[in-house]
């Protein structure tokens, strides 16, 4: 049997236009059932499969979704990464049920333009890009003109791209206070604050020990990959002179580093340290002691993201969503 190479043979052979038969293999209800069965059975007898690219560039569609991981400042930082993974599974699992393939990327930019190349490659209908990290100006420029663009990060007012994330300030906050609380005096934060994310969760702690009359938290600026945070809480507790009796960690993945490191040093959790981390990571629960840690709510934020997206994908004009963080109280605080 002789194999149909395109929609005219398959015409030809089913004795209707190209036309009656590109729109019966996409089901459209416009032919009768009657046709659209007919063809839709020449067409797996006689082995043809539709030339997907073709048609999308017809209909000015990929069925795609690019889903974009900038490591500006954190170059080495993995895609296993936890809250990375994470995220990932939420996210194709809302894409997926939307009828969308999930394209990823994972991005070092050596230029300002690597957005925008991937915007107009036309290889997606729309972008969900994983964290500001340093690249929030290239962010905002290629938003003024891309609209199918919704990242996950920071809330700054006077920026451009719209925004899924939690108020990182009052996480930050609401971690210091629980350590106040504790009666914790002493207090350290953990992470590096160059990307926006940290900087909010980093002032919220400061304004909690401002309020509460302490001094300022003494900052360490540790990467967001296990092995490099290690090192760098390792050097800071081997030579800090007063030793925190508290530290909030930018991540949960630093908070979990940490832990490994004042044990290693000697010092207890939550005896001579307490420790709370941010992001409420499913491995937070299974951590010796357990994390105390802010929770984002990322089932929920995975569905904004998709949800922003499809809306901006139509045509739709959205604004930035800003969810509140929660305390989650374990053994570590």
């Amino acid at each position: 049997m002789q194999r149909v190479r395109n929609i005219k043979e398959l015409a030809d052979l089913a004795g209707v236009s190209a036309g009656t038969v590109s729109r019966a293999l996409a089901g459209s209800e416009l032919i009768s059932r009657a046709t659209r069965e007919r063809v839709q059975a020449l067409a797996r007898e006689y082995g043809f499969r539709p030339n997907v690219m073709a048609r999308n560039l017809r209909i000015q569609k990929t069925g795609a979704i690019g889903v974009l991981i900038p490591l500006g400042h954190e170059a080495g930082q993995p895609i296993s990464d936890p809250f990375f993974i994470t995220m990932l599974g939420m996210l194709a699992d809302t894409l997926t049920a939307r009828g969308y393939d999930l394209l990823l990327s994972r991005v070092i930019p050596q230029d300002t333009g690597w957005l925008e190349r991937v915007a107009t490659s036309g290889r997606v209908d729309g972008l969900i890009v994983l964290g500001q990290s340093d690249q929030a100006a290239t962010l905002d420029e290629v938003a003024r003109d891309y609209r199918p663009l919704v990242v996950w990060g920071g809330h700054d007012e006077a920026q451009v791209h719209c925004s899924v994330g939690s108020d990182n300030h009052l996480g930050g906050q609401m971690a210091a206070r629980h350590l106040i609380e504790q009666g914790c005096r002493k207090i350290a934060f953990f992470g590096d604050p160059r990307a926006l994310e940290m900087t909010q969760r980093l002032d919220g702690v400061q304004a909690a020990l401002a309020q509460a009359g302490l001094a300022p938290a003494e900052v360490v600026p540790a990467h967001l990959v296990a092995e490099l945070a290690y090192a760098d809480i390792a050097r800071y507790l081997r030579k800090a002179a007063h030793r925190p009796d508290g530290i909030v960690a930018a991540s949960d993945v630093i908070a979990m580093t940490a832990l490994r490191a004042l044990s290693e040093v000697g010092l207890s959790v939550p005896g001579d340290v307490r420790v709370v981390g941010y992001d409420n990571l499913p491995l937070s629960e299974h951590t010796v002691p357990s994390l105390t840690t802010i929770s984002q709510d990322l089932v929920a934020g995975a569905e904004h993201l998709v949800d922003m997206l499809m809306r901006r994908v139509a045509g739709e004009d959205t604004q930035s969503v800003i969810m509140a963080p929660e305390l989650v109280v374990r053994m570590s605080a």
